[in-house]
């Protein structure tokens, strides 16, 4: 089948299911009524809900992989465990096809991933039973990206049983630690890259209200570290606050314009975590944050080697002396083919970390 044939049914198919099944918000005015729906809906709200109910906190993805090992075999899936190269070997990705393939790879690998932010959330449902357009699905992962793992599935499996697909067409990887630092994508591209007959394509599946994503955002992730003096709180110009002047810095970064692109926007900064000081009356003299910059500035490449200088110059200006900064890897902004036909595509503002 020709790729690009091939990339659009499977793509129309995705897009089709997961405005079903994409949780955590209301489904979408236009989905079926229980008269008209499809017949596979009771099973991908099924599949959907099992996932969500296992807890798979990055790096602890172990149960809902086993999980979807026996799901994807029991549907006459290949179904493999790729582990990761790291000190918990217990991790892995999912790597499957249908059973009908013939060659060592597929032209197009449908992808997302597995594993959620914490705290772990309880799957939950409300509103009409059966569902409806009415019926409120939540629970952490139900969207992000549970949602997308079930309706890609679903969507293989209904091209390979009407036969418009097989496993040289098409294969499944559903990757861990994307909501960290991506290990579980690079470790699966790292291998991929030795192989003499790669795939062809990929389709990434991520909240994206149902439609095609043309382009996201790059990312930025920082640990930031403020030194100071110590000191009693009583006499604080004897001492120098690293929590002050750590908080400076940060009211700063988040305030200041770091580059913007007509197409992606303005750079963002979102200072996830802080820590800093061992009592209310001591002067701290060591305090730390954690930032993730999402960079609106290309090319791939470089864009967040420009907005990492920009941002390291900034708290400079702060403090000359006070700031170590430690920042792992980082890109530019993205942008993705979205070249099939219809009005549904959109830009994100977010990327894999």
């Amino acid at each position: 089948m020709e790729l690009s044939m091939l990339s659009a049914l499977l793509y129309g198919g995705i897009q089709a299911l997961t405005v079903q099944a994409q949780g955590s918000l209301r489904t979408r005015s236009s989905s079926p009524s229980n008269s008209s729906a499809p017949p596979y809906r009771d099973d991908l709200i099924s599949l959907h809900k099992s996932l969500v109910e296992i807890s798979s906190i990055s790096e602890n993805e172990t149960a809902v992989g086993d999980f979807l090992i026996s799901y994807l075999t029991e549907h006459n899936f290949v179904a493999n465990r790729q582990f990761l190269p790291s000190s918990n070997t217990s991790r892995f990705n999912v790597i499957a096809w249908p059973d009908s393939r013939a060659s060592n790879s597929s032209k197009v690998v449908v992808t997302s991933h597995i594993d959620v932010v914490p705290p772990y959330i309880p799957y939950s449902r409300t509103g009409p039973e059966p569902p409806t357009a009415e019926t409120v699905i939540a629970g952490r992962g139900s969207v992000d990206a549970k949602a997308s793992v079930a309706a890609q599935i679903f969507a293989t499996l209904e091209l390979v049983s009407d036969g418009t697909a097989t496993g040289d067409d098409v294969m499944l990887v559903f990757v861990v630690g994307e909501e960290r630092t991506g290990d579980g994508m690079k470790h699966f591209s790292n291998v991929t890259a030795t192989q003499s007959d790669r795939p062809k394509a990929a389709i990434f599946g991520e909240p994206t209200e149902g439609r095609l994503a043309c382009g996201h955002k790059g990312s930025l992730a920082c640990e930031i570290t403020a030194h100071g003096r110590s000191g009693h709180s009583g006499y604080p110009w004897l001492g120098k606050s690293a929590t002050e002047v750590l908080m400076r810095g940060m009211i700063r970064a988040i305030d200041a314009d770091f580059g913007s692109n007509e197409v992606f926007g303005n750079t963002t900064t979102n200072v996830g975590l802080l820590e800093g000081g061992i009592a209310v009356n001591v002067i701290p003299d060591i305090a730390t944050a954690g930032v993730v910059i999402r960079v609106a500035l290309g090319p791939e490449l470089e864009g967040a080697e420009t907005v990492r200088t920009r941002f390291v110059d900034l708290l400079t200006s702060v403090d000359d002396e006070a700031f170590d900064v430690e920042c792992s890897g980082g890109y530019g902004a993205v942008e993705c083919n979205c070249d099939v036909d219809g009005e549904f595509s959109l830009l994100q503002h977010t990327g894999i970390l």
